[in-house]
């Protein structure tokens, strides 16, 4: 009696490990574009997912029917494919099959509820945001509340201005060159044998690896704020502004 109670957890074990497994490799071809959200549950141009202590209730429902930019997957994905991801999520959250199953997890249940802003605020964060303005939107590049892609450093200080704004210094961006190649770089690493940066010659950036006994990092560059911005207008801007104001903290 005890082998067959082994044999069963045995069996029951791997098959959770299979459907988690499953999960990894739609939720890679799937939701991991750097775009949306980034690999193993990481920040991308949608907000980490993993060790967030979220429910197995609140992950199987936005999966399912979608949350504020994000579409749902109910109609979308096999019944199969979609258990799999929401028990791939649950595992970056610490939840089991079991719980996931359940609905039940600790921590919160889903995720801070979005603060509230004044109507010039909320219509530039609706545009700091904005997924239809392609590549050209300010979160392509800057990270704010949980959502966007960290390529820039953190925003310590607000311009006064549209102005300052599209004018804006970007002393960490260099020119960097590898044999007949020169673009504007953000460097992330360059140590070690090997210089990983990213490549700002167009949106959105690239991220380059390299060894680094092979290239040249200079200080100064021609890249300019202005040109990445270029697809908002100055009462856009002035909205992202208050955003910016609302949000960061100085």
């Amino acid at each position: 009696m005890k082998r067959a109670w082994v044999l069963l957890l045995s069996a029951v074990c791997h098959g959770q490990d299979a459907l988690v497994s499953r999960g990894s490799e739609v939720f890679a071809n799937t939701c991991a574009t750097g775009y949306c959200h980034g690999s193993k549950g990481a920040a991308g141009g949608a907000p980490r997912l993993a060790a967030r202590g979220f429910t197995g209730q609140y992950i199987r429902q936005v999966v399912t029917n979608g949350e504020k930019e994000m579409p749902g997957f109910g109609g979308k994905l096999e019944t199969r494919d979609l258990n799999a991801v929401v028990a791939y999520v649950g595992s970056l959250n610490g939840l089991s099959v079991e719980a996931m199953t359940a609905g039940r997890g600790a921590g919160r249940g889903a995720v801070a509820a979005m603060r509230t802003l004044p109507p010039d605020a909320a219509k530039g964060r609706a545009l700091f945001f904005e997924a239809t303005r392609g590549f050209g939107r300010c979160s392509t590049c800057h990270q704010l509340d949980g959502n966007g892609i960290a390529i820039a450093e953190q925003m310590r200080r607000v311009p006064e201005s549209v102005a300052e704004l599209r004018g804006l210094a970007t002393p960490r961006v260099r020119t960097f060159t590898s044999g007949n190649e020169t673009f504007p770089t953000e460097v992330v690493k360059n140590s070690s044998g090997e210089a990983i940066v990213y490549d700002l010659t167009s949106p959105p950036p690239v991220r380059r690896t390299f060894s680094n006994a092979k290239v040249r990092i200079d200080e100064g560059s021609n890249w300019r704020h202005a040109t990445v911005i270029e697809s908002y207008d100055d009462q856009e801007l002035n909205s992202i502004l208050a955003f910016l104001r609302a949000v960061v903290k100085q």
